[in-house]
């Protein structure tokens, strides 16, 4: 519906004065602010490009998949299919792993959750198919780690070296298999 007035301007062939509206001004006024502001808290993102990481798992981050041996406490060996997939906080001193290998005859699913102080790792695991748990202790640094994953029933060794996309793990148990060397490829 036309307003009366503007019908009235128009037909006496005048235009209609139209008053600014406050809010248009406020914001005209407030947008390098409400800028600056956006930008602001874009630059606090962790994660982002110009906030490297720094710490002992820095450069571990994303998926992984390959493959190796595996030898069972029978001694026979076995090709194995493993994929990983490693979350790093954001300081990278902080990791979030897990682990699924299988060959023809042998499926594990490792997760972990270790800490880094300084060289010292310890962290917790659990291994699904089997369900089993524990505490894990180690050290390391710069993308090569020793760590010794232990529970009640169960005591492993685990060397893991990281090296651009490239990675290496090799854990020896006295246990269900005896030792497993994989080589993993960042995807």
């Amino acid at each position: 519906m036309v307003h009366p007035q503007a019908f009235r301007a128009v037909v006496d062939g005048k235009h209609r004065v139209s008053r600014p509206d406050p809010t248009a001004a406020i914001f005209v006024k407030a947008r390098p602010l409400l800028f600056a502001a956006v930008a602001f808290f874009i630059a606090l993102i962790p994660g982002s490009a110009s906030h490297a990481q720094s710490g002992a798992f820095t450069g571990m981050a994303g998926n992984w998949s390959g493959g190796g041996t595996i030898t069972l406490d029978d001694g026979s060996s076995e090709r194995i299919r493993c994929r990983a997939t490693y979350a790093v906080r954001v300081d990278g001193n902080g990791l979030n792993q897990t682990l699924t290998c299988a060959s023809d005859s042998y499926k594990f699913n490792l997760a972990s959750n270790v800490i880094a102080q300084g060289k010292s790792l310890s962290g917790t695991w659990s291994e699904a198919t089997r369900n089993v748990s524990g505490n894990l202790e180690g050290r390391g640094s710069a993308g090569s780690f020793q760590v010794v994953a232990s529970a009640a029933t169960f005591t492993a060794n685990i060397a893991l070296t990281t090296r651009g996309n490239k990675q290496t793990v090799v854990i020896r148990s006295e246990g269900a298999f005896r030792v497993t060397s994989i080589s993993l490829t960042r995807i």
